[in-house]
C-alpha cells in the first residue's frame, strides 16, 4: 500500500505528465520525470524563487521547476539549440505544449539562446544547469558560464551523469560515453557528448569561482533509458568512425569489448548534485 508522501509523488507526476508532449506510451516519459521530480527535490526549490534553468532542453526539468515554484514563482528556461532541435519531438514542440498547460504562466522559454549574450535587469534564486555540462566544448567554457552566474545569482545547482560507477551494469554506459567522446574529438559533429567531467572537476571549478558547496548527493539514475541509448548509439558510431590513430583505435575497441562483454543487463550511470553558494 502506498502511503501518503507516495500518493503526493504519484499525484504530482500525472500531474505534469499532462503538461507534456507525448508521442504513444507514456512510459518513457514517466521514468524520465521521476527521476527529475528526485533531482529538483535535492535542489531544494522553494515556492515563490524565481529560476533561471540553463541547458532545458525539451523541458523534463522545466515543469518539475515550475511545480516547485509555485503560482508565484518564476523560471525562465534558455537553451543553445534552435527550437528546431530534438527528435522524435523538438524543442519548439516541447516548449509549445508546455506553455498551454497550467504550468505555462510560470515558464518563459528561450532557444536558440547564449546564456553569455544574455542582459539580467535583476537576479535569480538560484540557477540550475541539469545533465547539460556533457554539451559544453570545453572546461573554459563552463568556466565562462560559472563567472557570468556570479553576476547574476548567489545559488547554483548542477547535476549531471556520475562518471565514477559504483556497480558493474553501469560500466557499459560509462564506456559508451567514452567512445561517444572520442568521436567527437575527431569528427566535427553536434552530438550530446562533447565533454565528459568528472565531479571533482565540477567542484574544483566551482571553489575557483568562489562558491561554497553546500550539498554533494548521488541519485539513483540506473533505472533510466539513457544508458542503453547511449550504448545503442556509441555501436553505431563504431561502424562510421573515421581513421584514427592507431593507439586510439586500440582504446575504442577496448571501450567496444568492456560495453558490449559484460554478464549483467547495462544499467545507466547514476547522477550526481552539488549545490553551491557564493
Amino acid at each position: 500500500m502506498l502511503n501518503n508522501q507516495s500518493l503526493l509523488e504519484l499525484k504530482t507526476l500525472e500531474h505534469l505528465l499532462k503538461c507534456m508532449k507525448i508521442i504513444g506510451d507514456d512510459t518513457i516519459q514517466r521514468t524520465q520525470l521521476t527521476h527529475r521530480i528526485e533531482l529538483v527535490k535535492t535542489f531544494q526549490v522553494k515556492k515563490g524563487m524565481k529560476v533561471l534553468e540553463i541547458g532545458c532542453g525539451q523541458g523534463d526539468t522545466t515543469v518539475v521547476l515550475a511545480d516547485a515554484v509555485g503560482e508565484t514563482g518564476q523560471i525562465v528556461a534558455i537553451d543553445i539549440a534552435s527550437p528546431e532541435y530534438g527528435a522524435p519531438i523538438t524543442l519548439g514542440e516541447a516548449a509549445e505544449t508546455i506553455s498551454q498547460s497550467p504550468l505555462g504562466q510560470r515558464i518563459d522559454f528561450h532557444f536558440a539562446t547564449d546564456f553569455l549574450q544574455m542582459a539580467f535587469d535583476e537576479k535569480f534564486d538560484v540557477i540550475v544547469l541539469s545533465h547539460c555540462s556533457w554539451y559544453f566544448e570545453s572546461i573554459e567554457l563552463l568556466k565562462n558560464y560559472l563567472q557570468k552566474i556570479k553576476q547574476v545569482a548567489d545559488r547554483i545547482c548542477f547535476a549531471e551523469w556520475d562518471i565514477d560507477y559504483t556497480l558493474e551494469p553501469q560500466r557499459a554506459h560509462f564506456c559508451a560515453a567514452n567512445i561517444a567522446l572520442l568521436y567527437t574529438a575527431f569528427t566535427e559533429n553536434d552530438g550530446n557528448i562533447q565533454n565528459l567531467f568528472h565531479k571533482t572537476q565540477i567542484k574544483e571549478l566551482m571553489h575557483s569561482e568562489g562558491f561554497l558547496i553546500t550539498l554533494e548527493q548521488t541519485v539513483d539514475a540506473s533505472y533510466l533509458q539513457d544508458g542503453l541509448w547511449e550504448i545503442d548509439y556509441s555501436n553505431y558510431l563504431l561502424n562510421v568512425f573515421p581513421e584514427v590513430p592507431t593507439k586510439i583505435q586500440s582504446l575504442i575497441h577496448s571501450y567496444a569489448y568492456l560495453m558490449n562483454e559484460q554478464a549483467k543487463p547495462p544499467l545507466s550511470l547514476n547522477s550526481f548534485v552539488l549545490c553551491a553558494d557564493l
